[in-house]
C-alpha cells in the first residue's frame, strides 16, 4: 500500500507557478502575434527570432541556438529556409573551417526592417496598457527567473 503525500505550494510558490503558467499563455499568444505581423512577408516569428540572431554580426547556427537557447538543429532548419528564399547567406567563417557564418543578405534586412517597423507600432500600442514601472519589474523579475532557471540547470549538469 502506497502512502499518498499531501504537497502544498508556499505563498510564493504558488505566486511562481502562476507567473510560469502566465509566461507560457503568454508566450503562445506573442507568437502568434509575431506571426501575424510578418505572416504577409512569408515570415514566421521563428524565422524573425533567428534573423535577429545575427542583427550585429553574422554568428554560427550554434551562436544563434544558444543565444535563443533553442536547438542547434532547430536552427539549422530555419537558416536552411532563409538560405533557401534569399534573406540569410552562409559565409567562411575565419574562426572555423566547417561552422559558416550566417549573415543577412539586403534581401532579409529589408525584411527585416519592414517588419521591426510593425513591432515598434504594435509594441508601443500595447505598452499604452501598461504604466511604466509595472513593465520594467516584470522584466526584472523575468529576467532574474531566466538567470536562476539557467543557474539550476548548470549546477544539476556540474554538481560540486
Amino acid at each position: 500500500m502506497s502512502r499518498k503525500r499531501s504537497l502544498k505550494h508556499t505563498p510564493g510558490g504558488a505566486a511562481v507557478t502562476d507567473l510560469v503558467l502566465a509566461v507560457f499563455r503568454a508566450n503562445g499568444r506573442l507568437l502568434t502575434a509575431g506571426d501575424d505581423l510578418c505572416k504577409d512577408l512569408g515570415f514566421t516569428s521563428t524565422r524573425w527570432q533567428v534573423m535577429g540572431g545575427m542583427l550585429d554580426q553574422p554568428r554560427t547556427v550554434a551562436q544563434i541556438a544558444r543565444n535563443f537557447e533553442l536547438t542547434r538543429q532547430g536552427v539549422l532548419w530555419v537558416v536552411q529556409a532563409l538560405v533557401k528564399a534569399g534573406h540569410v547567406e552562409l559565409i567562411p567563417n575565419p574562426d572555423h573551417r566547417t561552422a559558416k557564418l550566417v549573415r543577412m543578405t539586403p534581401k532579409g534586412r529589408q525584411v527585416y526592417d519592414r517588419i521591426s517597423e510593425r513591432q515598434v507600432q504594435w509594441v508601443n500600442g500595447l505598452a499604452k496598457t501598461f504604466d511604466l514601472a509595472e513593465a520594467q519589474t516584470a522584466e526584472k523579475v523575468l529576467k532574474a527567473l531566466w538567470t536562476l532557471l539557467g543557474n539550476n540547470r548548470e549546477s544539476k549538469r556540474h554538481p560540486s
